[in-house]
């Protein structure tokens, strides 16, 4: 990247904290980043090995523009606009960009009313929450749904209906929609009851609740009355709450990561007052990054803006960079002092653990299906082969024999993201006879092919061969002779070279690289199965040369003792009566006498 042409561009850059941008030829943002120090972060592009996914995104970069703040955390909070704003390819993103839900109290309106919102507008009401989870929240909306007398219908109010609805028949609406059925000041004491009970104000909630119990009890109201007895038994199960899993007092999160530098996942764990009260799950496909610094500070800016129930500590895996301006803009959203930590001892070590089983779980459950690996499998094999779609099927053909004898050809069947044993095949080859592996390998190939056509049986992906050069030519002159048009790869042992038709060069892999690893697989199965099945052959051969060494004993005879006895030994251990029921009299008297002499 030393000779890119933005590399002058970034020599010119601000030394000052602010937001850079990466843009196409098009002009659209390919990658936003802040920084304290611009120049120097931005020439860390041009001078050092990126990451892959880095490394693309400054390769398609035509422009590079900068934004200068006073402070770090004016860089973070422009950073992460500019990200909801134009959303970049090669940035870090909440997919996922659920908010935790609220209550909305719409105490602007003459005639409020209450519903679930994940959004909070500056339109004069009044907004409860963050409530963890949603069962929490729905279970308070249903309190204020059928224990409290205000409405929860989005009806306009001008005293125009003709009827109340059937919630002002069980008492659970004084249905302001129906003109005289209420009066504002009755209402405005409802709206007052259910601000008490959001405001978390049950203590003085609850001698008013009673109070009103008893009066309407006096007053033979008695479907009333039970009402606020219904009401005062919930405030009771909202008092007691739900334990869960005690990690200390106070707010805090624990976030736990999990990735294998393509996927990745980050749980957030949410504890309140010693209460694990929910878990939030984020997974990122594609990422090609790592759980990193870099990657946890914008995780963090943008899970806290969306969500802004900040605890007062944040429990992660690896600090992000630039914790100390990340912990500050935290603050500014909750209003008061966060700390950003990374446990390496203590019991909080244990809490950070379940974070991270947790996100090793959901990890598998998100992405280890083996469908979806076979997927990821096919298209990284199209990717790193140049072939035109991604490979669902692999056919790979080795070649087994003993300086020429009983040649074998083996056929394993790669589909789905495994081996299929069920479809694997051998070649009992005629061609080639003195060790010619590329004509056994021709001959395979071409009765293989010639049968699935006549068939009308699906044909792979990818035929790959075990061998180099001669073999690649060898099967690619039997699918010719068939006018069959396969990708075909050759797999050399040596150097675990790929020789494609393609290319004048071979293809290496590195040792880790999961396509190498794939196909090397499939062919040390067709090797195995290959040298399984000459040895069967083999012997079998040798077995029948005992036999047929015997006079009186043919081709036809030796397979009918073989099939009669499993082996030469079994043919030995058999009585002359046994072996005379198989072959006759005279031609068992000669081979009882051959075999015990």
């Amino acid at each position: 990247m030393t000779d890119h042409p933005l590399r002058e561009r970034a020599l010119q850059a601000p030394e000052q904290p602010g937001v850079y941008q990466f843009l196409d030829r098009r002009g659209k943002v390919l990658y936003v980043g802040k920084a304290k120090h611009l120049r120097r972060r931005v020439l860390s592009y041009f001078t050092k090995e990126l990451a892959p996914r880095i490394s693309a995104m400054v390769a398609k970069a035509c422009a590079l523009e900068f934004v200068v703040t006073a402070t770090e955390v004016e860089a973070l909070i422009l950073e992460n606009r500019l990200i909801k704003a134009h959303r970049p390819r090669y940035n870090v993103l909440l997919r996922d960009d659920k908010t935790y839900p609220y209550v909305k109290l719409t105490t602007g309106e003459a005639w409020p009313r209450a519903y679930l919102t994940r959004r909070i507008l500056d339109d004069g009401h009044r907004y409860f929450g963050p409530f963890m989870g949603h069962s929490m929240a729905a279970r308070i909306m249903d309190i204020i749904r059928t224990r409290t007398q205000i409405r929860t219908c989005a009806i306009e109010i001008d005293g125009s209906l003709p009827r109340p609805c059937l919630y002002h028949a069980i008492g659970a609406c004084l249905a302001p929609c129906v003109a005289g059925m209420t009066t504002p000041e009755a209402y405005a004491e409802a709206v007052e009851e259910v601000e008490w009970l959001l405001d978390g104000r049950h203590v003085e909630l609850q001698p008013r609740l009673e109070m009103q119990m008893w009066r309407a009890s006096e007053a033979e109201e008695f479907e009333r009355a039970a009402r606020y007895r219904d009401l005062l038994q919930a405030l009771e199960g909202l008092r007691r709450g739900q334990h869960v899993e005690l990690a200390g007092t106070g707010s805090v999160d624990v976030v736990g990561t999990e990735g294998d530098g393509r996927d990745l996942t980050i749980v957030v764990l949410v504890y309140r007052e010693g209460r694990l009260v929910d878990k939030r799950e984020f997974h990122w496909e594609g990422i090609d990054q790592m759980p990193d610094g870099e990657l946890m500070a914008d995780f963090l800016a943008q899970y806290y803006e969306a969500n802004p129930a900040v605890p007062e500590r944040v429990e992660v895996p690896v600090l992000p960079d630039e914790a100390e301006a990340v912990a500050e803009y935290l603050q500014s959203l909750r209003g008061g002092k966060v700390a950003i930590v990374a446990p390496r001892r203590g019991r909080r070590v244990k809490v950070g653990k379940l974070a991270a089983d947790n996100a090793r779980e959901a990890f598998r459950l998100r992405f280890r299906h083996p469908r979806r690996d076979a997927e990821r499998l096919g298209e990284a094999v199209a990717a790193a082969l140049g072939l035109p779609r991604a490979v669902g099927r692999i056919e790979c053909f080795d070649v087994s024999h003993l300086q020429g004898e009983d040649q074998v050809v083996s056929l394993v069947v790669w589909t789905g993201g495994r081996l299929d044993k069920g479809e694997a095949r051998s070649f009992n080859v005629r061609a080639g006879q003195g060790a010619d592996d590329p004509a056994a390998i021709a001959e395979a190939v071409y009765r293989r092919y010639r049968r699935r056509l006549a068939e009308g049986r699906p044909l792979p992906d990818l035929v790959l061969i075990d061998g180099g050069l001669a073999q690649l030519e060898a099967a690619r002159g039997a699918l010719a002779g068939l006018g069959v048009d396969l990708p075909v790869a050759a797999l050399a042992k040596k150097l675990e070279e790929l020789y494609l038709a393609e290319r004048s060069r071979p293809l290496q892999l590195g040792s880790g690289h999961p396509v190498r690893l794939l196909l090397q697989r499939v062919r040390d199965e067709a090797h195995r199965f290959a040298v399984t099945r000459h040895r069967r052959r083999r012997k079998a051969r040798r077995l029948a040369t005992q036999l047929l060494a015997v006079p009186g004993i043919g081709p036809a005879r030796a397979r009918a003792l073989l099939a009669s006895f499993g082996s030469v030994d079994g043919v030995r251990a058999a009585s002359q009566a046994e072996l005379a029921a198989v072959v006759g009299t005279a031609a068992a008297a000669a081979l009882w006498a051959a075999l015990h002499p």
